[in-house]
């Protein structure tokens, strides 16, 4: 093969029409995500980008919006356990689980529904 998988650049979720204020409140106010602008030319179609790490995180708007409950990122977070407790401060439920070996991990919903995990390494 002449191509190479290099990195993952940014993963979307989707999230309903207008709910940019929500996304702002949740991926920057809380989790503490930088808020990062969107190009020119596609600042018309809505939504909001973070940073998180070397990876972005887009908010997209779409239409007929379906939160993703199985489907999902995994954040990699160093203090992951201060991290839940944070959320559980901010009344959201932190769901556990330790079906991996080696692994510190638990699932929340963002304020859409789309589930994201949030994981540390032992």
């Amino acid at each position: 093969m002449k191509y190479q998988f290099l990195n993952i650049d940014h993963v979307q979720l989707a999230a309903p029409k207008d709910s940019e204020e929500q996304a702002r409140h949740f991926y920057s106010d809380i989790l503490g995500m930088e808020e990062i602008p969107k190009p020119d030319m596609l600042i018309g179609r809505g939504g909001v980008w973070f940073q998180c790490g070397i990876h972005q995180v887009h908010i997209g708007i779409q239409e007929d919006f379906q939160p993703a409950k199985k489907a999902h990122p995994a954040f990699e977070v160093k203090h992951v356990l201060e991290l839940g407790e944070h959320l559980n401060k901010h009344g959201l439920e932190v769901k556990e689980d330790d079906a991996l070996e080696g692994v510190r991990r638990f699932f929340v919903n963002d304020p859409f529904g789309n589930r994201l995990e949030f994981l540390e390494r032992n």
